[in-house]
């Protein structure tokens, strides 16, 4: 994801940052805030439920096409057409060459076990074509969960799975490495697995139970460890990535020793990924001096002789001032000996490429210099109309055993594919990585859906069966959208928030097909974009600022369209403000701090004090208010309930049944149900966490997920279609925008 909120690596980088722990709201691909504490008693309304029926629904995703980073592709050696692809927080997929497609494998993983949605490694067995083995787990920091192995004997359908006792950090620096797990090609029973910061383990039963094994190298509880294991005949190669680029093999008896003469220097400082070559008995290893993606300056390829143990240094192009990169990818042609290719990884200067070489490194070609970009069916890749780029972040990279001229390497935010070495495409079908963080679905126009991301803006999708036509938002355009809103009684105009190049915030007055700047912004948007809200005939803005070291920044107001912004010191710093659908003059904000609820009657201009005695201490706590209907509010307090007012905030009462609600929002009512606006969430009814729909105003609910699609953690957003009753759009951490419809 993004270097930086304020680099314009932010747009270009895709999806694929390390987490800022110390941020209050949550980054993308970064963590769900930790849990609140025990409910606070409340009275409540409706009837009790201890648990909640049941509605079949039909998931889908909605078509943009990849947006975030892909961190390994692997093709199976031995049957033509199967690939896998893993991400670093948005599950694995598998290739259907017949079709096309990526199809997502672990959509299974639920809400207590969302930090398994990154795939720090994946392995195949060669002799055993249906199985596949991924090594979860997205980071290693003290608030996440241990990681976990799961492993498949038909290619993904079905999981057995075994949790270990260390961290793995597929979303953390090096997530680009690898692969660290492998089937060991003596044994195909025997497993190994690279950490990061607790040594090599390895399994003697397929992966159903992990020891730790003898390892030449001592781990550290920060560094890198093990980035890559890769089998050359019937020695197994492992990287260590903790400062001197050594590389260590397997002996004949079984244990591990450092492979002599290895590279040195700062080039060489972090094996990134190997491949080898067979038919020349050749191992190829890419170098950087950090582990990458980002961050990375320096950078060699060398090639070790494994019969005779040579090394031979066959860089193709040495960084050097203005045009600093590390290396990433590399694959190897198994019909075509000494034949390689490797990429570079963080050259933003001249943009990352691969380089080809047919003569065992002798000499290369970049492909790049060639290449002929058809981003057709992903319009967001023109980058808001700068134009395609050929690669940034390239560490993922693949040559497909059956057809020498078909590559795979991925970026920033796709995967791109050739078949002849020229012509390059996405080839994304199916695979959805964004980090959703707003979701507006209008009453009326061509699209049913806008869609704010991290990293890749907003989108406007007048179908949800193709990448929107119009690509990222522009003008400007941003990376990270940090507010979406549109006016209730004038759809039409929407206003957006987030980190862009050229102004943090824009308005639409065609429902969000096209865009223009404010005016002028305040000088704090540009540091600490946060949450706007536009009222109710469009005539108020309210824009809140929150940096993202968690400093909270006094709200402005503008009453001319973003021409003038002046303080509004009675807001509660860092709150999100909420317009009353129905009446332009009330605003609603919550003050997590206190647990309390502010209003405004003049229009945004002044807030005072409401419902108080509400829980506090959680900056995720949200108010949302039901379309059409003044004063009338929901506030999800995750693991402290669901509560509603009909008064405007100045009292709230506990609605029963919900044990927690993370995301809320409406859609069109149910014909029969009373004219009140479908409910939905995300939260627990009874025992269980999933996505609900209550049609009579929260007295009852009906869960619409099910097992096989949770996606992880979504307590992001929620909210429903205003002209499809039961129709639903739900944001995730790494699987995109999941829309439900009733079967």
């Amino acid at each position: 994801m993004c270097l930086s909120p304020l680099s314009r690596r932010s747009v270009l980088a895709g999806g694929a940052a390390t987490a800022a722990l110390a941020a209050v709201s949550v980054p993308a691909h970064a963590a769900p805030a930790s849990p609140g504490a025990a409910p606070a008693t409340a009275p409540t309304t409706g009837a009790a439920s201890a648990a909640a029926g049941r509605a079949p629904y039909r998931w889908r995703t909605a078509v943009i096409g990849g947006t975030g980073f892909v961190t390994g592709v692997l093709f199976h050696p031995r049957v033509r057409g199967l690939a896998y692809a893993r991400t670093d927080i948005g599950g694995a997929y598998r290739w259907d060459d017949r079709t096309a497609r990526w199809t997502p494998l672990t959509d299974h993983l639920g809400w207590d076990d969302w930090n398994l949605l990154g795939v720090e490694a994946m392995a195949v067995d060669p002799a055993h074509p249906d199985r596949l083995y991924l090594a979860l787990g997205t980071y290693t920091q003290p608030w996440s969960g241990n990681g976990a192995v799961l492993r498949s004997d038909d290619r993904g359908a079905t999981w057995a799975r075994t949790d270990l006792d260390v961290k793995l950090g597929a979303n953390e620096d090096g997530r680009g490495t690898g692969e660290r797990l492998l089937v060991d090609p003596r044994d195909p029973a025997t497993l190994w697995l690279g950490t990061r910061h607790d040594g090599l383990l390895v399994s003697r039963d397929r992966g159903a139970t992990w020891s730790s094994a003898p390892f030449p190298a001592t781990p550290s509880p920060t560094g890198q460890g093990v980035t890559l294991l890769v089998a050359a005949g019937r020695t197994v190669y492992a990287g260590w990535g903790d400062g001197d680029g050594a590389l260590y093999r397997t002996t004949a008896g079984g244990a591990w020793e450092a492979v002599p003469g290895r590279p040195d220097g700062p080039s060489a400082r972090v094996p990134v990924r190997a491949a080898y070559d067979a038919g020349a008995r050749a191992l190829y290893v890419t170098y950087a001096d950090a582990p990458g993606p980002n961050g990375q300056a320096d950078g060699s390829v060398h090639r070790l002789d494994t019969a005779s143990g040579t090394w031979t240094d066959v860089t193709p192009v040495r960084p050097g001032p203005g045009d600093t990169f590390g290396y990433g990818g590399a694959a190897t042609d198994p019909r075509r000996p000494g034949t390689v290719v490797v990429s570079t990884n963080n050259r933003w200067g001249q943009v990352d490429t691969l380089f080809r070489s047919t003569d065992g490194g002798a000499t290369w070609t970049s492909l790049k210099d060639s290449a002929v970009l058809d981003v057709t069916e992903t319009p967001f890749l023109e980058w808001g109309g700068e134009g395609p780029k050929f690669g940034w972040w390239i560490q993922a990279l693949a040559l497909d055993p059956f057809d020498s001229r078909h590559i795979v390497f991925g970026t920033g935010a796709t995967l791109y594919g050739t078949r002849d070495l020229r012509r390059w495409a996405p080839e994304v079908r199916g695979l959805e990585e964004s980090s959703v963080r707003q979701l507006v679905s209008p009453p009326r126009g061509r699209a049913h859906l806008l869609s704010g991301l991290g990293d890749v803006g907003v989108m406007y999708h007048e179908r949800l069966t193709a990448s929107p036509s119009r690509g990222m938002a522009a003008n400007p355009v941003f990376g990270t959208v940090t507010g979406l809103s549109l006016a209730p009684l004038r759809p039409e105009y929407v206003v957006r928030a987030g980190w862009g190049e050229g102004g943090n915030g824009a308005y639409s007055t065609d429902g969000g097909r096209t865009w223009a700047p404010f005016a002028d912004q305040p000088a704090v948007a540009a540091t600490a974009p946060g949450p706007i809200a536009a009222g109710a005939d469009g005539r108020v803005l309210l824009w809140s600022f929150t940096h993202w070291d968690g400093t909270r920044h006094p709200t402005h107001r503008s009453t001319d369209g973003g021409a003038h912004w002046a303080e509004v010191a009675t807001f509660p710093k860092g709150a999100v403000p909420v317009a009353d659908p129905a009446d332009p003059r009330r605003f609603y904000a919550y003050d997590t701090a206190a647990g309390t609820v502010y209003v405004s009657t003049d229009g945004g201009a002044t807030f005072t004090a409401g419902a108080t005695g509400l829980p506090a201490g959680d900056v995720q706590y949200r108010i949302a208010a039901a379309p059409g209907r003044r004063g009338d509010l929901w506030l999800s307090a995750k693991e402290h309930g669901l509560f509603r007012s009909t008064d405007g905030g100045r009292a709230f009462t506990r609605v029963a049944g919900c044990r927690a609600s993370y995301a809320l929002g409406f859609g069109k009512a149910a014909p029969r149900g009373g004219g009140y606006p479908a409910v939905f969430q995300t939260g627990t009814v009874g025992d269980v966490t999933g996505v609900y729909r209550s049609d009579d105003a929260g007295r009852g609910w009906v869960r619409i997920n099910d097992d096989a699609h949770q996606w992880g953690w979504t307590g992001e957003v929620v909210t429903g279609d205003p002209r499809v009753h039961g129709r639903v759009y739900l944001g995730t951490n790494g699987r995109g925008v999941q829309y439900g419809d009733p079967v």
